[in-house]
């Protein structure tokens, strides 16, 4: 079987690849049977010369090869039709600017993976960049703070080398006694979780962040029991609030009251409570002065977050008097980071870490026979129709929603 690492072709740029070099060599000692070739690229974060070196070919046409493995959407034109492809579709959710996408790939008879789709029996997924979202998001966070408060002025994190890069900055600042907010419990908040603890700022529980009061910076990371409450007042717990969101009520305020700095780190489920509305922003005792919104759900739960920003410009200010975008740094101004690319600002590392779980979960499954279902499973479109798990999009498809 032969695998093709393509090139990124999306604007604006994207640096990262499925396989580093070094993950390619461990793939193929581990897979002999396995044939990989590299797509010419010169925005790739790893040279083509590194892969040359690491004795892989690196060709400007991979037309021959049999599965074709990239990160973000590949442009309809340059498509192979009767190939297999993983990426990044954007396309479960029936997003409408990829239903011609998901046509096209239907219409040239390509096998569609999806990496959101690639998930265990329970359906938790398998790989993802959700840590480097974390991670950057978190950095992003305290630059902003200094920036708004011209405090320090930290250096972007696309122009720092890897997460040791950021981690240095970050623990060359002194933070003022601020509190600081951390919402989730998967990947993103774990990797929002390093950052903190690498910069050594104090964990408190629930309880002393909403009482007390400290002379040193601290955190606090809250999931989804902590800022939302069931309407009748029963007992809560996750298995229902999962089922049931709209069962419940957000409790966030109670935060919102303490917090000085609010890194969203959650996922967000359909039906569930908003964290905090506009009009909630517009309460007097409403003290939050920056958030890092790495969840990136526009209008949604989280109400400062009007727009996604950018990495050229990834911070705004928002009004909650006006309900409008403003300069961030005014003084009403809530600033606001919602970079929706964030792993993107490090794509090294992001390559190596899914590299590595792809590597773990989805390689295996070419040569036993799919043993896991994990293939089956995430599986999108096959023999120019849409597999059984997925005929849901086929309205989506028609133009039908």
């Amino acid at each position: 079987m032969k695998f093709a690492i393509i090139k990124e072709r999306k604007t604006p740029p994207d640096r990262r690849v499925v396989f580093s070099p070094k993950t390619l060599l461990q793939v193929q000692q581990q897979f002999p049977e396995a044939d990989f070739i590299v797509e010419k690229s010169k925005i790739r974060v790893f040279p083509d010369e590194v892969y040359k070196l690491a004795g892989f070919s690196v060709v400007k046409d991979v037309s021959d090869c049999d599965v074709f493995v990239g990160v973000k959407e590949v442009p309809v034109d340059a498509l192979v039709p009767d190939k297999s492809y993983f990426f990044f579709s954007h396309t479960i959710k029936k997003q409408p600017y990829n239903r011609n996408l998901l046509k096209a790939i239907l219409t040239k008879n390509i096998t569609l993976y999806d990496h959101e789709t690639i998930v265990d029996k329970r359906g938790l997924r398998l790989i993802g960049f959700g840590r480097y979202a974390g991670i950057v998001g978190a950095y992003n966070g305290f630059r902003t703070w200094g920036l708004k408060y011209n405090s320090w002025d930290l250096p972007k994190a696309n122009t720092l080398a890897d997460q040791k890069a950021l981690i240095k900055q970050l623990r060359a600042i002194t933070l003022p006694s601020i509190k600081i907010l951390l919402t989730g419990g998967g990947k993103v908040a774990s990797g929002a979780l390093e950052m903190l603890e690498a910069m050594k700022i104090k964990k408190v529980s629930v309880y002393e962040y909403l009482n007390l009061t400290f002379k040193e910076p601290v955190y606090c990371n809250i999931d989804v029991l902590d800022y939302n409450k069931r309407k009748d007042g029963k007992r809560a717990t996750q298995s229902h609030f999962f089922k049931n969101p709209s069962a419940y009520e957000s409790d966030f305020m109670r935060f919102t009251k303490m917090t000085d700095l609010f890194i969203a780190g959650h996922f967000y489920g359909d039906g569930a409570p908003f964290l905090f509305t506009k009009e909630d922003a517009r309460q007097n005792d409403f003290n939050i002065k920056v958030v890092a919104d790495i969840s990136c759900d526009i209008d949604g739960p989280v109400a400062t977050t009007i727009k996604a920003s950018t990495i050229e410009n990834p911070i705004y200010g928002y009004d909650p008097k006006l309900e409008a975008e403003v300069d961030f740094k005014g003084e009403r101004a809530i600033a606001v980071m919602a970079v929706d690319n964030l792993p993107c600002e490090l794509p090294k590392d992001a390559s190596q870490g899914f590299g590595k779980m792809f590597l773990k979960h989805v390689i295996p499954a070419f040569f036993n026979g799919d043993a896991d279902g994990i293939l089956e499973r995430a599986r999108i479109t096959q023999y120019g129709k849409l597999t059984e798990r997925f005929a849901y999009l086929q309205d989506y498809v028609d133009g039908k929603e």
